[in-house]
């Protein structure tokens, strides 16, 4: 089926789920992994559903072991969190790394902010979709646009007053009406601006550190990579 001739009552949003930075087996493993919720599957993550809720602890079967972390397992661990929580394959996550070194300021926070600015990721933020991994479906089977172009990369690195929006001819699909419906109960980041009727958005400014609400420690991931 053709990107962005995805026939509407073929369109299932888990699809997502298979497509998590081609990781295939069950995305709530990694919640569990990770022993917090990465959001990885949208609302179920918020239902009593939830495999964090029913199985706070590491799959496996030595997974309900305690076992005291070392340094470099506390600093491992933070990496493959951020990896899992934005979608990013192992080579991808270093070349991120290797350009907020790059640039002037704080090498964590410069890594947050080139993750944050994601095309898939600030979909999500926008309200646009309910995880991560489903908005970089949307992207992928072209239902974004950015500045009056398609785009199907989700690693699209937007811009400061870039406008995000859903392509004109997408917005009659149900999935999208039923967003633009919902857009009073979204909660959008501060650096973004959002208009639901329009399903259209724009970069306000690039985010800061306050603006990124994921709970990383950073600081651990630049001390991984710095050995």
């Amino acid at each position: 089926m053709a990107a962005g001739h995805l026939r509407e009552e073929g369109f299932n949003i888990w699809r997502c789920i298979n497509e998590m930075a081609r990781y295939k087996d069950a995305v709530c493993r990694l919640c569990r992994r990770e022993g917090m919720k990465l959001y990885l599957k949208g609302d179920r993550c918020y239902s009593p559903k939830c495999a964090i809720d029913r199985r706070g602890y590491a799959p496996g079967q030595h997974g309900q072991l305690r076992r005291k972390p070392s340094e470099y397992g506390l600093q491992l661990r933070e990496k493959q969190k951020a990896r899992r929580i934005y979608g990013v394959l192992e080579r991808q996550f270093r070349n991120y790394y290797e350009k907020a070194v790059s640039q002037k300021g704080v090498t964590g926070e410069n890594l947050l902010r080139l993750l944050e600015t994601r095309l898939d990721n600030v979909v999500f933020r926008m309200g646009f979709a309910s995880s991560r991994p489903q908005a970089r479906q949307l992207v992928r089977y072209g239902h974004v646009q950015v500045n009056g172009k398609r785009v199907t990369i989700p690693s699209y690195q937007v811009k400061e007053k870039d406008v995000v929006a859903i392509r004109e001819n997408s917005r009659s699909l149900n999935f999208f009406k039923e967003v633009s419906e919902q857009g009073a109960s979204k909660v959008v980041p501060e650096w973004l601006s959002v208009n639901f009727e329009t399903l259209t958005g724009e970069i306000v400014y690039l985010p800061k550190r306050e603006d990124i609400d994921v709970p990383i420690q950073e600081h651990l991931i630049v001390e991984l990579y710095s050995k």
